[in-house]
């Protein structure tokens, strides 16, 4: 071997770079895996508790609406339109809504209006829904 090569070997064999091999990146991405899927149901309820704001506001803004046609008129209304509340689109509808309002019952005395989620929001079978009377009694009727 020429003193040329000599030195051009040594060079490469200093410049080496520690690494980390295959077998140790694997078993770091599993650990990480297994901690997400740890994690990961218990996101989901946090994100049904966010959809359901949604459901609670919209029923506060028809309760203040209600409120408002009980003053006017002397009675409560159980058309969404007649009170002034301009449900949005649902994701069905291509909106952005996840839960479709409608009032169930009105009279003189009180109404009641309701939320149902469009969609099954953690994949139970059971769409979330929500009340509220004119009492401004707020229930969860169907916990998501």
């Amino acid at each position: 071997m020429s003193n040329k090569s000599k030195k051009y070997y040594q060079v490469i064999k200093k410049s080496t770079v520690k690494a980390y091999s295959l077998t140790e990146i694997l078993i770091v991405l599993c650990i990480i895996g297994i901690l997400l899927l740890m994690v990961l149901p218990n996101q989901t309820s946090v994100i049904g508790q966010a959809k359901a704001i949604e459901a609670q506001a919209m029923l506060n803004q028809v309760y203040g609406l209600e409120k408002s046609y009980f003053y006017r008129h002397s009675k409560y209304s159980s058309s969404l339109e007649e009170i002034g509340f301009e449900p949005e689109k649902t994701v069905d509808e291509g909106g952005q809504a996840v839960y479709k309002i409608e009032i169930l019952e009105a009279s003189n005395d009180s109404f009641l209006a309701r939320a149902t989620a469009t969609s099954d929001l953690d994949g139970d079978g059971s769409f979330n829904t929500w009340e509220i009377n004119s009492k401004k009694i707020l229930i969860e009727i169907t916990k998501e």
